[in-house]
């Protein structure tokens, strides 16, 4: 049997920082995200004698004899994290394939529950959406110590507009109540541009942890701020006031520059000087900043000038809209055994 699963990436609008566990461990954090029609994919074939690991969109490959012989090097490792925490008896090929331009900052919680949540149905084991956001949470940080955000995982194993409460270990989500007339609507007055650079990079995460746990007032004072910001944003996302939700946007894009000085790139700063001066409204970084991409939030009126000049200042136009879609997951007979 070949198993195939789908996650949607996401955008999010405001609070990403106040989920930093020092953060919303002693404070509660929040964050408003939206599920996006781009995605991870992954295909699954059983029944090989080995392990063999392909990323489509980054060319890598691995194989090994057994589960044994997966070690963590850099390459496919999110692919060899999901196989050791949901073994599978056996052979197995894994093939997958991002929408999203590496270290686009889009969720790569997308990949990890598209990954656990195939290997699930591969074992013949069914979680509920919570459980699969919250395994895609300990891939990146418990198993690969990597740092990592619940907002990816959650918005990738539920889909649709989401308001995600951080408290201590606890997340609470609520899903906004946007029509489908709403959530086009705002596609129209939203641009996804990839800055052609990736986000990670640990040292300024680094940087900005060791400044909020140390006491630094600006930082916590960002972070404060860009949860506050948050709160708003899940209003005003529901009662559709666009020029509002670019006021906000842009406050959190503020917030999140004065967190270290390398959140603002030469590239960031092109494209957004580009933007606003085209008519943009407002944008932010995608995710935690220092690169991949901004969220540019601007009149249907001026969209067609706006998406020009993002992509004269060097932006590539990502196209999407939102969906209310998360994980899926189905099978089919491999095709080699068909009649």
């Amino acid at each position: 049997m070949m198993v195939h699963s789908s996650a949607p990436l996401r955008v999010d609008f405001a609070g990403g920082w106040s989920e930093l566990a020092a953060h919303s461990g002693r404070e509660s954090g929040t964050v408003v995200n939206a599920a996006i029609t781009l995605e991870a994919r992954v295909d699954f074939l059983l029944g090989d004698r080995r392990i063999r690991l392909r990323a489509e969109d980054t060319g890598d490959r691995a194989t090994v004899e057994s589960s044994g012989l997966l070690t963590y090097d850099g390459k496919l490792d999110h692919h060899k994290a999901a196989l050791n925490m949901l073994p599978v008896t056996g052979g197995i090929e894994l093939l997958s394939q991002s929408d999203a331009p590496l270290g686009s900052g889009l969720g790569s919680g997308a990949l990890n529950v598209a990954l656990l949540a195939g290997l699930a149905r591969c074992r013949q084991e069914d979680y509920e959406n919570t459980e699969l956001a919250e395994l895609g949470f300990m891939l990146e940080t418990s198993e690969l110590g990597l740092f990592a955000w619940k907002q990816d995982q959650y918005a990738a194993a539920f889909g649709g507009f989401l308001e995600l409460k951080l408290e201590q270990d606890e997340a609470k989500l609520r899903r906004l109540l946007l029509t489908s007339e709403a959530a086009a609507e705002l596609a129209q007055h939203t641009i996804l541009a990839y800055t052609g650079h990736s986000h990670f990079n640990r040292q300024t995460y680094g940087r900005v942890l060791a400044a909020f746990e140390a006491g630094d007032p600006a930082v916590v004072a960002a972070i404060r701020a860009t949860n506050d910001v948050a709160r708003e944003v899940a209003a005003v996302l529901e009662s559709a006031d666009w020029q509002r939700l670019a006021t906000l946007v842009d406050e959190d894009g503020h917030n999140q520059q004065s967190l270290d000085a390398a959140m603002v790139t030469p590239e960031t700063a092109r494209i957004e000087a580009a933007a606003r001066a085209a008519g943009a409204w407002g944008l932010k970084p995608v995710g935690p900043g220092a690169g991949g991409c901004l969220l540019v939030v601007c009149s249907p009126n001026q969209r067609a000038n706006v998406t020009a000049a993002v992509a004269a200042g060097g932006g590539t136009i990502l196209g999407f809209d939102f969906t209310s879609e998360g994980v899926a997951v189905w099978q089919q007979p491999d095709a080699v055994d068909q009649p």
